[in-house]
């Protein structure tokens, strides 16, 4: 494979104002961050199997947001053509990678990115940036029956971070993660609400927390990412070994006036519920339940906010709302992300010393 190592910045849609930073914003020096920081090498490997036509593929990129994320750029080995990108709607960073014959198609994507533990994040939204966070989108309506439920838990609570409160709560005691669900979901949360079946994995239980704040006029977004190490908290919270390759994980985050960016996971809790078998009264549950509510624990690096996301260069819109996978696409048609044995892909981490 010929080696290309990707410098700083990305082509597309610079100047968007919605992101908390630009991935590879600067010629980032990790060894100069102060203690805390947690150091993590993530290395991608995808092989698209075609047979006999040209493919391309679509990776997400590490963001850096600064408070606690910092992403190095990414160092990329492919026999095809590569280019990093920026999504054109949400600024996310992509990493597109083109083979125009149906020799090896194959690629290696190393990025090194420093976490730290996330709370409440201070700060101010323009005007601009809270339409944008407000906003409807495919998959997360704020009409009908989202509205209507959103009102109705909400109702009497005035404060803004009481009735985000309210959301949180009433999300986490009436759905719960369904361990047939495939990867992480769809995040159809209209479907969720009008069949009354509130079961599904992050990125449908996360994803109606956005829902309900946005239809409240509470700014919020989810983000994508994935785990690199075990949790300090929870079992179930964290990976088991190097192997990431299905540790996809999507988070969500409101903001508040006053107080700046609130993180939550209200499916995380579901997941402990779940797969630790305790229930929702139990000690445990009830300490990490308030600790979901505002904290991150970053033993996971976030790619993007890019709900319904479209593709750059894509001749037509993925299957999944979001790009937390890999996604590949011939002629014939776009290959399954969530079955890495038949795509051929694999994802790996290692914590680095500080």
């Amino acid at each position: 494979m010929k080696r290309r190592t990707l410098l700083s910045g990305a082509a597309g849609a610079a100047g968007l104002p919605f992101l908390p930073a630009l991935a590879g914003a600067a010629a980032l020096s990790l060894a100069a961050l102060p203690p805390g920081w947690r150091r993590f090498e993530m290395r991608t490997e995808v092989v698209v199997e075609t047979g006999d036509e040209p493919a391309t593929l679509w990776l997400p990129l590490a963001q850096t947001a600064a408070a606690y994320q910092q992403a190095l750029d990414p160092e990329v080995e492919s026999t095809g053509k590569v280019e990093r990108l920026r999504e054109a709607r949400y600024g996310a960073e992509v990493l597109r990678v083109t083979w125009p014959s149906p020799r090896e198609q194959k690629v290696v994507v190393r990025q090194v990115v420093a976490t730290r533990s996330r709370g409440v994040e201070a700060g101010g939204l323009s005007a601009a940036e809270r339409a944008f966070w407000t906003a409807p989108t495919e998959s997360v309506p704020t009409d009908g029956i989202v509205a209507e439920t959103a009102r109705r838990i909400t109702a009497g609570v005035e404060a803004p971070e009481a009735r985000l409160r309210a959301i949180y709560d009433w999300v986490v005691e009436n759905t719960f993660r369904d361990g047939a669900t495939r990867g992480c979901g769809t995040g159809d949360i209209k479907t969720m609400l009008e069949t009354g079946w509130l079961g599904g994995k992050c990125a449908d239980i996360n994803a109606l927390m956005t829902g309900l704040s946005r239809a409240c006029g509470i700014p919020a977004r989810d983000v994508y990412g994935i785990r690199v190490a075990p949790s300090e908290h929870s079992r179930s919270l964290g990976t088991g070994s190097p192997d990431i390759t299905r540790a996809q994980h999507c988070r969500t985050e409101m903001f508040v006036d006053g107080r700046g960016w609130v993180p939550v996971d209200p499916a995380d809790l579901r997941k402990i519920v779940l797969e630790e078998g305790a229930p929702l009264e139990s000690d445990h549950v009830r300490r990490q339940r308030e600790r979901l509510f505002g904290h991150w624990e970053m033993n996971w690096v976030g790619y993007n906010s890019a709900t319904n996301i479209a593709l750059p260069g894509a001749p037509r819109a993925m299957g999944p709302n979001f790009l937390m996978y890999p996604c590949a696409m011939t002629a014939r048609g776009e290959q399954d992300c969530l079955d890495p044995a038949s795509f051929r892909y694999a994802i790996t981490a290692r914590e680095l010393a500080a």
